[in-house]
């Protein structure tokens, strides 16, 4: 999915942090900590959103938090159902940016592509690679020389690893302890709506 809007302007339209400009969304310059929804101004003849379009919205939401496509979504719902969360967590960009080994999840999606990372010593370079319980991903040799992943591993230190992930931040390496729990992931997106927008 290519996001050719605004991302802090997208943010704001799904009155959700999705994490597309890297640092900026975890300080005090990310719009939408600067203009917090209370503050915005309020038409009272707004008609309140019906059970679709919280659905629909709730769908949305997540299509931007993961950069996919509505196609891509569909397939991984079809797929996993409940388990909808583990799936898309376990996701070779998503948790190359929880790791911590790029500034966004777009930032860790390109690195990907560019074949910058190894998985069990093997170059893999597709982002929706789903990843398994104890497999080892690593920033390549020759990629650990750039000034890039220099500044990665500055801001590394700054960010919450979760507890599914064991990071080493000296090697720039990641290892998928377990599987993630579905109360660890996205607590900000509501499971019912999406099942409920794909069950109609």
């Amino acid at each position: 999915m290519r996001i050719r809007e605004s991302k802090c302007k997208l943010c704001r339209q799904l009155n959700t942090k999705l994490f597309l400009k890297g640092e900026r969304c975890y300080t005090e310059k990310c719009s939408l900590e600067r203009k917090k929804p209370q503050q915005r101004r309020t038409f009272s003849r707004r008609r309140k959103s019906s059970i679709y379009g919280q659905q629909l919205k709730e769908k949305q939401r997540l299509r931007c938090m993961y950069g996919l496509s509505e196609k891509e979504l569909k397939k991984y719902y079809q797929m996993a159902g409940k388990g909808l969360f583990q799936l898309l967590e376990r996701r070779l960009d998503r948790v190359v940016y929880l790791s911590s080994l790029g500034f966004s999840l777009p930032h860790a999606r390109q690195l990907v592509i560019h074949g910058h990372f190894l998985i069990n010593g093997l170059k893999v370079d597709i982002p929706s690679y789903i990843v398994k319980e104890g497999d080892k991903i690593e920033v390549r040799k020759e990629s650990k020389k750039l000034s890039i992943m220099k500044q990665i591993l500055e801001i590394s230190e700054k960010r919450v690893t979760p507890e599914w992930l064991e990071v080493n931040r000296e090697s720039l390496s990641a290892r998928v302890k377990r599987f993630p729990l579905s109360e660890e992931a996205n607590r900000d997106i509501s499971l019912p709506l999406i099942i409920g927008y794909y069950s109609r």
